[in-house]
């Protein structure tokens, strides 16, 4: 059932000039572009988790852009049929996914490779538009010791988002 609020979240989403505001108050400004630049859907879906994180009176600044940028490379390129299937071949066929999946632009398995690695690409976009290496560590997942609470909370309100 939550599979499915997602999918009617992703096709129904919308953000407002506030929330976008919000999103900048978080932001350095080089990283505005980034968010700028992602699907309604991965905006609103970062700025839920967010909220999320604030809800919990956690208020870590680097955990928030974080949770705003955590999903940046999956943009415009990989389709909500990617992202469906995607979740999909996770659950039921992981290997299969894996097999499918290729790094090489062009490459039909490119949108697999992705979606797979797409923590590790987001940490990455999120280091090259000014975000510190303590955020980027939230968004690939590896972060430092003493810092797996924070780590755990940005799952959790990810996965509840």
């Amino acid at each position: 059932m939550h599979r499915l609020g997602q999918f009617v979240s992703h096709l129904t989403a919308r953000v407002t000039p506030d929330e976008e505001a919000t999103a900048h108050r978080i932001l350095p400004g080089t990283a505005w572009p980034l968010f700028d630049g992602m699907p309604v859907a991965d905006r609103r879906h970062g700025l839920d988790v967010a909220r999320r994180l604030l809800e919990r009176d956690i208020d870590d600044r680097e955990l928030l852009a974080a949770a705003l940028l955590h999903d940046a490379a999956k943009g415009r390129r990989l389709r909500l049929w990617h992202r469906v299937s995607g979740v999909v071949l996770a659950r039921l066929a992981p290997s299969l996914l894996k097999r499918l999946a290729s790094p090489d632009e062009g490459n039909r398995g490119r949108m697999w490779w992705i979606f797979l690695h797409h923590a590790r690409l987001s940490a990455e976009a999120a280091r090259e538009a000014g975000l510190s290496e303590r955020a980027a560590r939230f968004i690939s997942g590896a972060v430092a010791a003493g810092e797996e609470n924070l780590a755990a909370a940005l799952h959790a309100a990810d996965e509840a988002s």
